[in-house]
C-alpha cells in the first residue's frame, strides 16, 4: 500500500509540474507562441512546442526569408487577428500571410528539428539564432 501511495504522490507531483510549466508558458505568450524552460534552457516555442528561430538578415517587422529559404526555415504562420502575449506580434509577409514575431523579429521553424526539444538550427550558417526571451 505504501508503494502505491508513493507512486500516486509522484504522479500527482509530476502532473503539478506539467501544469506549472503550462502556467509559466501562459504568462510568457499564449498557446500559439510562448517561451518556457525546456531541457534546461528557456526559449521561444511554437504552438506545437517546437523551437523558434530568428534570422540575422531580417529587420524588425520584415522577413527576408522566402522561396528556398522558407522551405528550410518555415515561417511561424498564425491566423490574422490572433492575440499574442507581451513582446509577441504578427507581421505581414510578402505573400499576405501573418507570421509570428518576437520583439518585432520574425520567427521560423527549422526543418532539421524533428521533435520538441530539438534546437539544431541554433547558429546555422552563423545567421540563425534560437529565439530567447
Amino acid at each position: 500500500m505504501q508503494v502505491l501511495k508513493n507512486v500516486s504522490l509522484t504522479a500527482w507531483a509530476f502532473g503539478v509540474g506539467l501544469l506549472g510549466g503550462a502556467a509559466y508558458a501562459d504568462n510568457h505568450g499564449n498557446a500559439f507562441v510562448h517561451s518556457r524552460p525546456f531541457k534546461g534552457q528557456v526559449y521561444v516555442m511554437y504552438q506545437d512546442h517546437m523551437a523558434l528561430y530568428t534570422y540575422d538578415k531580417d529587420e524588425p517587422g520584415i522577413s527576408n526569408c522566402s522561396g528556398t529559404c522558407a522551405l528550410v526555415w518555415k515561417p511561424a504562420i498564425l491566423d490574422t487577428g490572433v492575440e499574442l502575449g507581451e513582446s509577441y506580434s504578427l507581421i505581414e509577409r510578402d505573400d499576405g500571410r501573418m507570421q509570428a514575431a518576437f520583439r518585432g523579429m520574425p520567427l521560423y521553424l527549422y526543418a532539421g528539428d524533428r521533435k520538441p526539444g530539438d534546437i539544431t538550427g541554433d547558429g546555422v550558417d552563423g545567421v540563425w539564432r534560437l529565439a530567447r526571451p
